[in-house]
């Protein structure tokens, strides 16, 4: 049997142990701003029904471990986004980085920097 590609939010609910109430409203608009408050949390098909790829749930697990590590709410869900969407934005700006430095002797040493760097996001993201 093939494993799908999308699932359900009941499914990610079980998968990831977040009650699907909780899942909705991080992934609801914010009346005060009219934005949706996480950004790519979902796919939503024609009628509005959520579906949840691998990213959306990697995504998902993330923004879980940042709000309720070690059973304590640890971060306001803005500030959790904020950590989110900073944590990618570095990880390209330092893909882009790198790829240029190895192309240009003359920025070695700043290599070891980024690999230092790259290393420490690494272990964020593993959290």
């Amino acid at each position: 049997m093939s494993e799908k590609h999308y699932k359900n939010i009941k499914e990610v609910s079980e998968l990831l142990n977040i009650k699907e109430h909780v899942i909705r409203h991080w992934d609801s608009i914010d009346p005060k701003t009219n934005k949706i408050r996480i950004q790519g949390l979902s796919i939503r098909s024609k009628g509005g029904t959520r579906y949840f790829g691998k990213e959306n749930i990697k995504k998902l697990e993330k923004l879980k471990n940042l709000l309720f590590e070690n059973g304590k709410h640890n971060y306001s869900l803005d500030l959790a986004n904020k950590i989110l969407t900073t944590n990618n934005s570095l990880n390209k700006n330092i893909n882009i980085k790198s790829e240029k430095s190895t192309n240009n002797t003359r920025s070695a040493p700043n290599l070891n920097l980024l690999n230092s760097v790259i290393n420490k996001l690494k272990k964020l993201d593993n959290l």
